[in-house]
């Protein structure tokens, strides 16, 4: 298993690419400085002083003395002032301010690479099908990934520090939500929930054994599978938590995006963005999805509509369309927060009293200020979703052809194909040294406990918690924001 020849300069050439032309030519900052998005700029005190009527003198400002010290008072404009503020086009310089920013095109512009690369070692494998070469698209896929959770880390322990606002409350209560959500999952027969969970987890159980045994080690397996599934359950709620407010954030622009569309075709691919992960959920759900597509009550006689092999390559393509169309709709969803402003503005006008310059401005500042925090919030469950339904159809062993009717491969024929490969790859070096001989035997006992199987029903259930959570969170804040926020 070498990394060698056309993955080794596709992977070479592309980091050079990510080294030297993104900071000069980026995705990320193309699709934030493109000319569509724009921001609101906050007006400065004496624009603030010419609308209330005042003169830019000193009785503007009332001094106070107090023990010999003078205390300057902040000057205030009435709420309802006539305040419109001024739209500008977002620049590359303006980006240098955001909060997040490095992060935010590190990200996508790491995870637009990866996706290149993945489709380049596809083309790869489809014209030579390479045996003995270990694909490096699955490397960039999971370092994508380990990104991810890093920001989404980071984006969470920042509402950890804020003393007030109640957001680690809500962190922690959707941690513990998701938690208990996912142990009521985790014990949900395969005849509803169709991840393979259980066939993975055996086959990896018993590949485990016989690897061990063979080494000379008793064992009674590496481990059990309720120790599995509480680990399971511990690392869904941390992405429950980590999602919580990426569902918060997208059910505000789903709204205020709707109210900005006139089309009906726009907010048609308005609703179906926001219902994608309830789609990604039912993929996966038997009695609704797979089961009527395979035996459709057609009649007296049941002729399913397609085979294993096909729907299955059917629902990867979903979830890419899906993650297609959310990204093809992060201007629309960007400009609606960043109207949020001139919003807050209109909302403040129908206030009574006054309020301070520095709050006025804070309050339109801030909205730019955290764009890139936002984007964030809106990318990172698509990237994940990508990322993952990647990686499900390298190491899961599927197919992209929709229209081949080529037969499901049942879980023996996949473990007896390894074996196969195991003992021929063992035969071919039966004349070298031994310590390669030895390498390659613990190589071959890897891909025995590492099957097709264990990753199809992980990154099964991945993509598909991913997408619960998502909707979960999106939802409980579509109903906060229509029913609890106060108009």
């Amino acid at each position: 298993m070498g990394v060698i020849g056309v993955q080794l300069v596709v992977t070479m050439v592309m980091a050079s690419i990510i080294q030297k032309i993104t900071p000069h030519y980026s995705f990320a900052r193309w699709l934030l400085c493109n000319g569509s998005l724009r921001w609101h700029q906050h007006p400065t005190e004496e624009q603030l002083q010419a609308l209330a009527g005042k003169q830019q003198k000193s009785k503007s400002r009332k001094d106070r003395k107090y023990n010999g010290h003078i205390e300057s008072k902040p000057m205030t404009v009435p709420k309802d002032i006539d305040l419109h503020l001024e739209a500008k086009t977002i620049t590359e310089v303006d980006t240098r301010v955001l909060h997040y920013f490095p992060e935010y095109q590190w990200l996508v512009d790491f995870a637009a690479s990866a996706t290149i690369v993945y489709i380049i070692t596809e083309v790869y494998y489809s014209l030579t099908n390479p045996q003995n070469e270990m694909n490096i698209s699955i490397v960039w896929c999971l370092l994508v990934l380990a990104f991810v959770f890093k920001v989404l880390f980071s984006l969470t322990t920042h509402y950890f520090k804020a003393e007030e606002g109640g957001e680690r409350s809500l962190c922690i209560t959707f941690g513990c939500f998701f938690f208990v959500k996912a142990m009521v999952i985790l014990i949900v027969t395969e005849n509803y929930l169709e991840f393979g969970l259980e066939t993975g987890f055996a086959n990896f159980s018993d590949s485990a054994l016989q690897f061990l045994e063979k080494q000379g080690l008793e064992s009674q397996g590496p481990v059990s599978k309720l120790t599995f599934k509480m680990f399971l359950a511990v690392f869904c709620a941390l992405i429950g938590a980590f999602l919580t407010f990426p569902g918060l954030r997208l059910a505000q622009m789903h709204l205020d995006a709707l109210n900005l569309a006139k089309e009906r075709l726009t907010q048609t691919l308005f609703h179906l963005n926001f219902l994608s992960p309830l789609i990604i959920v039912l993929l996966w759900v038997k009695p609704i999805t797979k089961d009527y597509i395979m035996n459709p009550p057609l009649g007296k006689e049941s002729i399913p509509l397609m085979s294993e092999t096909t729907y299955d390559s059917l629902r990867l393509w979903i979830v890419i369309l899906l993650c297609v169309l959310r990204l093809a709709l992060i201007r629309q969803h960007l400009q609606a927060y960043l109207n949020l402003a001139q919003k807050g503005v209109e909302q403040m006008k129908k206030e009574a009293g006054r309020i301070s310059t520095t709050d006025l401005q804070k309050m339109v500042a801030r909205v730019f200020y955290y764009l890139c925090v936002i984007a964030l919030q809106y990318v990172t469950p698509m990237i994940m979703l990508l990322h993952a339904t990647l990686l499900l159809k390298t190491l899961g062993n599927h197919s992209w052809g929709v229209l081949s009717e080529s037969s499901h491969v049942s879980p023996t024929e996949i473990a007896e194909t390894s074996n196969s490969v195991n003992s021929a790859t063992l035969g071919a070096n039966e004349n070298k040294k031994l310590t390669v001989t030895q390498i390659t035997i613990a190589l071959g006992g890897l891909q025995n406990v590492f099957t097709p199987l264990l990753f199809r029903g992980l990154l099964s259930f991945l993509i598909w918690w991913i997408a619960a959570c998502l909707f979960s969170t999106s939802l409980f804040g579509l109903f906060y924001h229509q029913y609890l926020t106060v108009a």
